[in-house]
């Protein structure tokens, strides 16, 4: 079956909505990405127009100047989409780790360039939550307009730790306010980390964005907020709970498995240099 590649994000819910709800947890970013986009504008993540396309086993999206998202599908269709994708300028693309290498052999074999593995994610779901013990002190509230400054500014250096450059960042808070999408947890009134957490999608929501500023660490923050987003989630009637972690970092790793979280898939980004 030949790739039907888009701009419009209606033609592609249309075609491939089903198989993106079948999955909703392995697909929890198409589904969110692609909601964002219904709920804010074809420029939230950038000024290029979103490019989509699906197949009867798998699907794709991209918002420049990122790369391209890649849902499970069999090799062969991964290796069908770097041909159908040859001669654009995509930077890297994002997929469970066998569909990432079969699309970027096939893209060196296209192009000559070879890919360059720069992250590794292991995706999680809420098995049952199980709250930190000792609890931390303080409480979690969710975050209103007068926090946005603040908000901005922890994702701006959340994602300088990650390694990325900030790009969207007061995008992506702005699209979290208008929902109550963000929460912060204060101790002694004091704003000491937060969680985010993505618009329902096919009864699935997705914590992300947990930070906590250096100076806090290590007092339990991170868990306390990643617990009360995740209550909050299940109390708004979730079906499922998902999370990433980066593989290179065990401390959230072993947070998130001890709140109840479990392994679902890994996934890895690779970089194509230019």
């Amino acid at each position: 079956m030949a790739w039907h590649i888009t701009d419009s994000v209606d033609e592609f819910l249309a075609g491939a909505g089903d198989f993106l709800r079948a999955r909703p947890v392995e697909n929890t970013v198409l589904l969110t990405v692609t909601d964002t986009l219904r709920q804010r504008g074809s420029q939230v993540y950038g000024d290029g127009p979103p490019v989509f396309g699906w197949h009867g086993d798998g699907a794709f999206v991209r918002t420049p100047p990122r790369g391209a998202l890649l849902s499970e599908m069999p090799p062969a269709a991964a290796a069908e989409l770097a041909v159908s994708l040859a001669g654009t300028d995509l930077p890297g693309v994002s997929a469970p780790g066998a569909v990432t290498e079969a699309f970027a052999a096939e893209w060196q074999r296209l192009t000559g360039v070879t890919g360059e593995v720069v992250g590794r994610q292991r995706l999680y779901r809420l098995v049952s939550l199980t709250p930190p013990d000792p609890a931390a002190s303080g409480a979690g509230r969710i975050a209103g307009a007068g926090d946005r400054d603040l908000l901005i500014g922890w994702m701006t250096a959340f994602q300088r730790e990650l390694g990325e450059e900030p790009q969207a960042t007061a995008e992506f808070v702005d699209d979290k306010l208008a929902y109550g999408g963000m929460l912060l947890w204060e101790d002694a009134g004091q704003p000491v980390s937060m969680s985010g957490i993505s618009r329902p999608a096919a009864g699935m929501v997705r914590v992300m964005a947990v930070y906590t500023p250096r100076e806090h660490r290590a007092r339990g923050y991170a868990g306390a907020a990643t617990t009360a987003v995740t209550r909050a989630a299940l109390d708004a009637g979730a079906n499922d709970v998902v999370l990433f972690a980066d593989q290179s970092n065990p401390t959230s790793n072993a947070l998130y498995q001890r709140l109840g979280y479990t392994p679902i898939e890994d996934r890895q980004t690779v970089e194509f240099p230019s």
